[in-house]
């Protein structure tokens, strides 16, 4: 009795597989339409018509056979794309929901003015943010991110900071909105960058102009 509700189950179960196959193989013959509309969100009118178009002009086929490869390539060719959503709408709606790169400062290259986005990537200088610190110096973007890391992880503000300056040592120096010069080592950033600050903010000291933290456990000030 036991082998006969075996063989029963066993038999219902192929049934399910066969039919399952059947039923897919329909349902990926069903004629879509194809996404006639592309909405993005999060970049200004411009910004948006021209990433839209690029995506329009990828001739989008079946909406359920949408090239996300080819999708995602557009989308991150624009620099000023910090991460995105894609969700598809259906019938036909494609949404793109966009959250922009922040700029965190700006370097000239090559005579250009340049912004750098929290993504690592460049930007041309159709902005106007003077509040943004200066890079001096040609540093590559990354040494740059891995250097805010050590400031993040400080007790300095980046509000503060009015420009860094970057040596071929890949040794930095920050210059303050006071005006105070703060040199650092290049190889114990995280610990300099803890000693000017007592200094800094020691009221033993008045009319810093430079604090020197280049050298362990030593530092020289200049007033």
């Amino acid at each position: 009795m036991q082998i006969k509700k075996s063989r029963r189950v066993l038999i219902y179960f192929f049934l399910l597989i066969l039919l399952g196959s059947i039923n897919n193989i329909s349902f990926n013959k069903i004629n879509f339409k194809q996404a006639k509309k592309i909405k993005i969100i999060g970049l200004d009118v411009s910004e948006s018509k021209i990433l839209s178009k690029k995506i329009q002009n990828l001739n989008l086929e079946n909406f359920f056979l949408l090239n996300s490869d080819k999708i995602n390539q557009i989308i991150n060719s624009n620099n000023l794309v910090e991460n995105y959503k894609i969700i598809k709408i259906y019938p036909s709606t494609l949404a793109v929901y966009i959250k922009k790169t922040d700029l965190i400062a700006k370097i000239n290259l090559e005579g250009e003015l340049y912004y750098i986005g929290s993504n690592g990537k460049l930007l041309n200088s159709n902005f106007s943010n003077k509040e943004l610190p200066h890079i001096f110096g040609k540093p590559n973007v990354q040494d740059f991110l891995n250097f805010l890391k050590f400031l993040d992880n400080s007790k300095f503000s980046y509000e503060e900071i009015n420009s860094f300056y970057y040596f071929q040592s890949k040794r930095w120096d920050i210059k303050l909105k006071n005006n105070v010069v703060i040199k650092l080592s290049n190889k114990n950033i995280k610990k300099s960058l803890d000693r000017a600050y007592r200094f800094l903010n020691d009221s033993s000291f008045e009319n810093l102009k430079i604090i020197d933290a280049r050298i362990n456990d030593k530092i020289i000030i200049n007033g």
